[in-house]
């Protein structure tokens, strides 16, 4: 096991214990290690090997030895046992956002509440109202909380799905006979979040190297289920609910299976039209052009397509007067080419605007003009980071050692943007703690010559609109953020206008988060985002895109919105450790998917040119 996933289990420990109401020392412990766990940099396995477990903070004996047993067995006798003691669907009213462990032991002691459906009926008749504590407003909450975590069961976030892909990846290594190995569906195209895996892999239909790539896969450690198994395709549902198909393709439609199973569905529909329109036919084994021929000289023997679909290739029989002949199959590239289209980048594949870009101006285009095929951006291209925060507020490592990450990873400028004081639960900066540390920061940009560190500064819009900290004091900023962390359930007239009037502030640079969204968690707030648009534009300011992957906020569909009202996105990584600079990819990720370049982006720009844009 990986740190996040043995701080997950310490996690779910310590909400089962405080449902069964345990000492609330032991409950604290378990939680605090699974926050250190998290925050932790250096592998955990690597701790154990040097036997440095009990040196990290928060860490004793009985959690290390549960930390090596989670390493070794990959399980945990104390966790099983509370599971066996707490009935499953319990469980899913503790992901409730506001209920916790404790309001659901008593939803389920004082209503013999079960399950979310006991939960929703039990709201709908007021019956929460007659308990201590729960009035008319919490049934409410509830009731949209219950929404959000039956939404999270069907998907998976996108990060979580790429650690279980990451580990079937390496499972699925060493099969003798195998070629190309390769994740399809959302997972490759990036959506944020994922219903399910695709796995292809490469190897002759029907022969013995198959069966064993089907062995392989069905000894993954978190197999729970073999749903189905065929010949040339498998499904299996994991220990985490997510479930995981398998097909075997032969290496001459290898290219044409990858593009069929990562769709999109109205990307392949769209695909599938421009195909017949030039006479062809695409399915998951190729290209295929449809000639008349000799009936007597046709092939008899079928080969069988893919099981129960509509899309498999209808092979030619005897009475036909018609042979189906492959032209392409074995790229990606060359199934695109043949219907007369450039390869796609997988997260643009929606049928939202690539098609019209990749025909602009009636040729097939690459280039950097806003009717034109883009080149998207990279993870290499950005030389910034400029949401971070530090020990001053909220975060888990030092100014010092912040910025020393930030070196590490070669960036040319980041800014340090703690928190202002009206996040109080973060120990927010007023303006004495905030100039001391500007002057702490000046000091560091004496001693590097490869780094610039902006004063910065995440400051809060208030309720009541207008800014956390005086206008004098953002004036002596390089780098003001704007953000809503309070008045989150206002209405969108209130919400729209605080926004609107922090993007008025002359010294404002940017916003964070523009909706604030936690994914499967909290919904967006109410927000005219169009408005949010025009302001931006209008004033010359800046939208962030939140890298961090319970965020990602811009998400897609607003990136294509700021690229198309001309409104710079800023990547960032809103990083509380060192760590959490790491997650940047996923903001690449998305901006991709909005199909964003580069000029899009404006961390992408030389600290010089940036400067300029300042």
């Amino acid at each position: 096991m990986n740190n996040r996933e043995i701080a997950a289990r310490f996690e779910q420990i310590a909400d089962l214990l405080e449902f069964q109401n345990a000492n609330p020392f032991r409950i604290r412990a378990y939680r605090n290690g699974a926050r250190k766990i998290a925050d932790l940099s250096e592998p955990l396995a690597a701790c154990v090997a040097s036997e440095r477990l009990t040196e990290i903070e928060g860490i004793g004996k009985d959690l290390a030895a549960k930390i090596e047993s989670l390493l070794t067995t990959g399980s945990l006798p104390l966790l099983d046992q509370l599971l066996a003691e707490v009935p499953a669907s319990l469980l899913l009213l503790i992901r409730i956002p506001g209920l916790g462990p404790k309001k659901a032991a008593v939803l389920h002691r004082e209503l013999g509440i079960d399950s979310l459906d006991d939960l929703h009926a039990a709201c709908t008749h007021g019956k929460l109202q007659t308990l201590k504590g729960f009035g008319a407003k919490t049934e409410q909450k509830i009731l949209k909380g219950i929404g959000l975590v039956q939404r999270s069961l069907e998907r998976m976030r996108w990060t979580d799905a790429d650690q279980i892909a990451t580990r079937l990846l390496q499972h699925m290594q060493g099969v003798q006979g195998c070629g190309q190995m390769e994740m399809a569906g959302s997972y490759r195209r990036g959506c944020e979040t994922v219903g399910d895996l695709d796995l292809l892999v490469e190897a002759p239909r029907g022969s013995v190297e198959a069966q064993q790539v089907m062995d392989r896969f069905a000894s993954f450690d978190q197999v729970e289920e073999t749903i189905a198994r065929g010949d040339t395709k498998m499904a299996v549902r994991l220990d985490c609910g997510l479930q995981v198909d398998l097909r075997v393709v032969p290496q001459e439609s290898f290219g044409a299976a990858w593009q069929y199973f990562t769709g999109s569905q109205t990307h392949n529909v769209e695909l599938r039209s421009r195909a017949k329109r030039r006479g062809l036919k695409v399915n998951e084994w190729g290209v295929f052009r449809t000639e008349e021929v000799d009936a007597n000289a046709i092939d008899r023997n079928p080969e069988e397509t893919k099981e129960g679909g509509s899309d498999g290739l209808q092979t030619t029989q005897a009475s036909s007067e018609n042979a189906v002949i492959p032209i392409a199959g074995l790229t990606e590239e060359d199934v695109y080419r043949a219907v007369g289209l450039p390869w796609f980048p997988p997260e643009l594949r929606e049928a939202r605007q690539e098609f019209a870009w990749a025909e602009a101006d009636g040729a097939i285009t690459v280039g950097a003009d806003d009717d034109r095929l883009p080149d998207l951006i990279t993870l290499a291209d950005l030389r910034a980071d400029l949401h971070m925060h530090t020990t001053a507020t909220d975060g888990k490592a030092t100014l010092v050692e912040m910025v020393a990450a930030a070196r590490v990873r070669g960036l040319q400028y980041v800014a340090i943007t703690d928190h202002s004081q009206r996040v109080t639960m973060a120990a927010g900066l007023d303006a004495r703690r905030l100039r001391s540390q500007w002057e702490e920061i000046d000091q560091l940009n004496q001693q590097f010559s490869d780094l610039v560190v902006l004063k910065g500064i995440e400051c809060d819009i208030l309720e009541s609109g207008g800014m956390d900290l005086p206008d004098d004091l953002l004036a002596e900023a390089d780098w003001v953020i704007a953000s809503v962390h309070y008045g989150q359930n206002q209405s969108q007239q209130q919400i729209t206008e605080r926004i609107l009037g922090a993007l008025e502030n002359p010294h404002v640079h940017l916003l964070a988060h523009p909706t604030g969204r936690l994914i499967g968690r909290r919904d967006r707030y109410a927000v005219d985002m169009e408005q949010v648009f025009l302001a931006a534009a209008q004033h010359g300011k800046m939208l962030e895109l939140n890298a961090n992957p319970a965020r990602l906020d811009l998400d897609d569909i607003h990136c294509a919105a700021a690229k198309r009202h001309g409104v710079p996105v800023v990547i960032n990584t809103d990083a509380h450790s060192t760590h959490g600079m790491e997650v940047m990819r996923h903001g690449v990720q998305q901006a991709r998917r909005g199909g964003l370049t580069p000029a899009d982006v404006a961390n992408t720009l030389s600290w010089e040119k940036f400067r300029e844009l300042l």
